[in-house]
């Protein structure tokens, strides 16, 4: 039942509340009184269920300081208790949600957008906070639909020494020193890493390790090539085993091996999934539909049982929750490891691990990279279409494909498997457009796969996509 409460009501921008967080432009569609709102509707949901306390943390952003105490005010106001852990990265927030048992958590972040944006991420009784449940907050807010209010406290905790060191017992590398270059980007993990790098054996530099929220060096967005060159060149003068790069963050990690080449999200993840199932046989390993088919094939021939899951972070972690899985991977490097960690997305639990099985291994990163099967693809090709119109296309391209008595998989959009590979197509979540991808054994298979796309397109209106940049070896 409504109760309306006529002392608070608040109309956010309808464009911020997206499928996983709420994130706008500060000073444009996102505000203080936004995030006083925020606070004043999830802190309400807390109370309801029976919660009294909820971690907060926010990035370096410049806007997130003012964003963080507004919301503060919002929770309090509900006589829920703040944690305040302070500037950090957004998977420290996730583990001081879990160890302290918090009724919630939120993270004021603006993740990898530009530093004009900035957002917020939440989990509730230590599961995502995504979707419908978003859609909530802005109709309570609208409503009034709050809890009366009240009054609590604030309490600053200090979460980097504690988190450091959970992150660094499962460390497992044994006695070989590795040379690791690591790039930060500015972002929020600055502090962490340096202390984390401090314990870990062997030589360690670190790259903008300074948090500034304007990020000066360069976009914190490790999927994309161009923000990877300073880090190669690097590893390149260090003759480093293994380069690592971090998002604005930390919650999704890039890779670059010791030849300086970039490995991508599935590539990595056949490299951990081999490690899990090796004390964990016959587990399955969630990926989503956008990663290539030979990770799937390496996770079934590992002894694994292969899951293709929908793309989104929310979206994994509940699977993974459903299905007792101990590891899952995004293309895009969010890595979730449930297999002695907490099942949420952790670039730096993520990068410990990557480091282990390296370390122990004896071999070049290089040579696992170049040990997998050789395929080419095209990068995640994104274009423009109507946030209704974009799920309508999906449809029509489906239905056409289920007439033609195609092998395709709907778990998320459409992917279509064919003798010379596979195309993807699907909706953005978060963005009013299609997202395509395709892969193939060779250039001929891969041609022949975006024609097919292509034509799926143009009989439902559209202009064919630019898939420049196809590349082999992934």
């Amino acid at each position: 039942m409504t109760i309306r409460n006529d002392a608070f009501s608040h109309d956010f921008d309808p464009t911020s509340l997206r499928e996983y967080d709420i994130r706008g432009i500060v000073g444009r569609t996102l505000s203080a009184d936004d995030a006083f709102a925020i606070g004043r509707c999830f802190g309400s949901i807390v109370a309801r269920a029976g919660g009294n306390s909820t971690a907060i943390g926010y990035d370096g952003r410049l806007s997130s300081p003012e964003l963080a105490e507004a919301l503060w005010n919002g929770l309090r106001a509900c006589g829920i208790q703040v944690l305040n852990i302070g500037r950090g990265p957004t998977p420290m927030l996730y583990y001081t949600a879990a160890t302290h048992e918090t009724g919630g958590g939120i993270m004021v972040t603006g993740s990898h957008n530009p530093p004009d944006y900035n957002g917020f991420k939440m989990v509730l009784g230590g599961r995502p906070f995504f979707g419908a449940q978003i859609q909530d907050i802005g109709r309570m807010a609208r409503e009034g639909d709050v809890v009366a209010e009240t009054s609590a406290a604030t309490r600053s905790i200090d979460m980097e020494e504690d988190y450091t060191t959970r992150l660094l017992r499962d460390w497992d590398g044994r006695d070989r020193k590795l040379k690791v270059v690591w790039d930060n980007g500015n972002g929020s993990a600055g502090d962490v890493l340096t202390a984390l790098v401090r314990h870990l054996p062997g030589e360690h530099t670190v790259l903008n390790g300074t948090i500034d929220g304007t990020f000066p060096a360069h976009h914190p967005d490790p999927t994309v090539p161009k923000n990877l060159e300073q880090l190669i060149a690097e590893v390149h003068a260090r003759h480093a085993d293994i380069g690592i790069a971090f998002d604005g963050d930390a919650d999704r990690i890039g890779l670059v091996d010791d030849t300086g080449t970039i490995m991508f999200g599935d590539q990595l993840m056949v490299l951990l999934a081999r490690d899990v199932l090796r004390n964990d046989p016959g587990a399955t390993i969630i990926a989503d539909v956008k990663a290539s088919q030979v990770l799937f094939d390496e996770i079934a021939a590992a002894g694994g049982q292969p899951l293709m899951w929908k793309t989104g972070h929310s979206l994994i972690k509940s699977k993974m929750a459903e299905t007792g899985c101990p590891l899952a991977g995004e293309m895009s490097g969010h890595i979730f490891f449930a297999d002695k960690w907490y099942g949420f997305d952790d670039a730096l639990y993520a990068a410990v691990r990557t480091l282990g099985v390296l370390a122990r291994s004896g071999r070049r990163l290089s040579d696992f990279r170049k040990s997998l099967p050789q395929v080419v693809n095209t990068p995640e090709v994104r274009f423009d279409c109507d946030d209704v119109r974009k799920f309508q296309v999906i449809e029509e391209v489906a239905e056409r494909l289920r007439q033609a008595g195609a092998t395709v998989s709907e778990t998320d959009g459409v992917r279509v498997l064919t003798d010379d590979g596979w195309w993807l197509l699907r909706a953005s979540n978060t963005q009013a457009v299609l997202v395509a991808r395709a892969e193939a054994k060779d250039a001929a298979g891969l041609a022949a796969l975006q024609a097919a796309l292509v034509r799926q397109l143009a009989a439902s209106g559209l202009p064919a996509p630019d898939f420049s940049g196809a590349h082999a070896g992934h």
